[in-house]
């Protein structure tokens, strides 16, 4: 349902809140996140422009969250890559249906709402802290995953 920019945004922002007080570098988050480098430093420049991510300079410079993992909500994180594409007209471009939509996409814009209302309450930082027995993708720190 999420694309795979989707699953890879989330994972360098997951890492990057992990270690909050420490800017990484695109090849060590690529490291962490098993997301190929040419691949991550595009997600990277639009989680930048998106406000979500910051960047630092310098030797010890790298990628950082521009505000705390409480104040980033999963949403964002979504909208910043792929947004979520509501229905609104009929998919299938059936003139018959126009601007109505028939049950079975009625049904699937609403399901779509309730994912974007789910993603739009619920915080990086709220997902880090609840308990999992799922072994992460990702080799995060272990504080993280426990």
């Amino acid at each position: 349902m999420l694309t795979q920019t989707v699953e890879y945004a989330l994972r360098a922002l997951v890492a990057l809140a992990a270690q909050p007080d420490r800017p990484q570098n695109n090849r060590a988050l690529a490291k962490i996140t098993k997301v190929p480098g040419p691949y991550l430093s595009k997600v990277l420049q639009l989680l930048t422009r998106e406000g979500l991510v910051e960047t630092h300079r310098g030797l010890r410079g790298g990628f950082s969250l521009s505000r705390p993992a409480d104040q980033i909500t999963i949403l964002e994180a979504v909208n910043a890559v792929d947004p979520i594409r509501r229905i609104t007209v009929c998919p299938l471009g059936l003139k018959a249906h126009g601007k109505h939509l028939c049950p079975l996409h009625k049904k699937m814009d609403a399901a779509l709402e309730q994912m974007e209302e789910a993603f739009g309450s619920t915080t990086l930082a709220e997902v880090l802290a609840e308990p999992s027995r799922s072994v992460p993708l990702c080799a995060f720190p272990p504080r993280v995953c426990t």
